[in-house]
């Protein structure tokens, strides 16, 4: 399988402005709902919208760096890797995501 590459169609989900900075939004897909999540220097995240603890809902939490704490039980999720930070274990599945001319484009299919 060496030189293999899984093709990833993007789809432009909206405007970068219409994600507030420190917060997220969600977006519907077949694979259930993906949260996108805006850092304070405009870095773009996407997270299936469930912790892994308890599936609470990331798009609701705190986001503080390059993380995000569930507002359920307080478990930090790194928004690079959707690992759990610490001592707690789990991973919420990530899905790549760009910005192109101030806009939000979700790879859908296979997490990242």
């Amino acid at each position: 399988m060496d030189g293999m590459r899984i093709a990833r169609d993007f789809v432009d989900i909206g405007a970068l402005a219409e994600i507030p900075r420190l917060g997220a939004r969600t977006v519907t897909t077949g694979m259930g709902d993906i949260a996108i999540f805006r850092t304070a220097d405009d870095r773009v995240f996407a997270l299936r919208d469930q912790c892994p603890h308890k599936q609470g809902p990331l798009s609701q939490g705190i986001v503080h760096g390059a993380s995000v704490t569930c507002p359920l039980h307080n478990w930090v999720i790194s928004l690079e890797s959707g690992q759990a930070q610490g001592l707690d274990k789990g991973c919420a599945p990530h899905f790549a995501v760009k910005v192109e001319d101030g806009r939000v484009l979700l790879a859908l299919g296979v997490p990242a």
